[in-house]
C-alpha cells in the first residue's frame, strides 16, 4: 500500500502548497488525482515519489513509514517507485542519449550488466527505434522523449508509479499509446499507479477510481473551477490562482535519478 497521511509540504513552511492531504493507493490498483493547475497536486506527486520530504504528516510505502528523502532513502524504497514528469526536457539530462538516459537508474544501482537486455526489451515497448536511442533530447520531439522517460521509470521494474500529468504536452496519439504502455507493465508486475491530471475523461477512462482534489484536501480547491473536461475554467477570484512550484522551470532539470536513484556509498 502507498498511503499518505495528512500530508502538509511545499517550498515555504509559512506558506504550503498542501494542506492535510491523504490518499491510499492499494497495490494493483489505478487512481486518478484529479485538480486544476495551481492545487498543489505536482507538489503531492513528489511527495509520494519520495522526492520531497513534506513538512507534516506520514508517508507509508509496502506497510513501512518513509523517514528519509531522495538520495537519503533506503534503496528498498527509493526504488520501488518510478515516476514520470509532465515536461520531459526538465527532467532528462540534455548530454545523455535516449539509450543512456534509460539506462540511467540500473548504471546508478550498480546493475550494469542488465542495461544491454532491459533497453532493448524496453525501447520497442514505448517505441523507440534503435535510431532514435542514439539521438539526444535536442534531437527528437516531446512525445519522443516521454517515451525515453517512461522506459526510464520502468527500467528497474518499480511497484508503484506516480504519473505526474505525462500526457498533458502530447498528442492523442501519443497519449494513447504511453497509457497502454503503463497498462501492460501493470498487468504483468501488479504494479500500482498514481495517475495525477487535469482531464476528467481520461483519468476515469484510465484508472480504476479517480478523486478530486477537494477530496483529499484539507485546503479544499484553489479559487478557479473545473469544465466538464476536467480543465481549469477562469479564476473565480480577482487575481490569478498561485502556481504549483512543483512544476516550475526556476530548478532546472528535474531528474529522479539524480534525486531519488543515485549509487549508495
Amino acid at each position: 500500500m502507498l498511503e499518505l497521511t495528512c500530508v502538509t509540504a511545499g517550498y515555504d513552511p509559512r506558506d504550503p502548497v498542501v494542506r492535510d492531504a491523504s490518499l491510499a493507493v492499494a497495490p494493483g490498483e489505478s487512481v486518478g488525482l484529479l485538480g486544476p493547475s495551481g492545487c498543489g497536486k505536482s507538489t503531492l506527486a513528489r511527495v509520494a515519489a519520495l522526492l520531497h520530504r513534506p513538512d507534516a504528516g506520514t508517508v507509508t510505502l509496502d506497510g513501512r513509514p518513509v523517514r528519509r528523502w531522495r538520495h537519503r532513502a533506503p534503496r528498498a524504497q527509493r526504488t520501488a517507485v518510478g515516476v514520470v514528469f509532465q515536461q520531459p526536457r526538465l527532467s532528462a539530462d540534455p548530454r545523455l542519449s535516449l539509450r543512456e538516459l534509460i539506462a540511467q537508474p540500473l548504471r546508478a544501482t550498480g546493475r550494469r550488466t542488465e542495461v544491454p537486455d532491459r533497453v532493448a526489451e524496453l525501447a520497442p515497448a514505448v517505441g523507440l527505434t534503435a535510431e532514435l536511442l542514439n539521438r539526444r533530447p535536442h534531437e527528437v520531439s516531446d512525445g519522443q522523449l516521454q517515451r525515453a522517460c517512461l522506459a526510464r521509470a520502468l527500467v528497474l521494474r518499480p511497484r508503484w508509479l506516480i504519473c505526474d500529468e505525462m500526457t498533458a504536452m502530447l498528442d492523442a496519439s501519443t497519449t494513447a499509446a504511453l497509457v497502454a504502455v503503463v497498462e501492460a507493465y501493470r498487468r504483468e508486475h501488479g504494479a500500482g499507479l498514481l495517475a495525477v491530471g487535469h482531464d476528467r475523461v481520461l483519468l476515469e477512462r484510465w484508472c480504476d477510481r479517480t478523486v478530486g482534489w477537494q477530496e483529499i484536501s484539507g485546503a479544499g480547491a484553489p479559487r478557479e473551477s473545473m469544465s466538464p473536461t476536467g480543465a481549469a475554467a477562469a479564476p473565480t477570484s480577482a487575481g490569478p490562482s498561485r502556481p504549483d512550484p512543483g512544476n516550475s522551470r526556476r530548478r532546472g532539470y528535474d531528474n529522479p535519478v539524480n534525486s531519488c536513484v543515485v549509487q549508495d556509498r
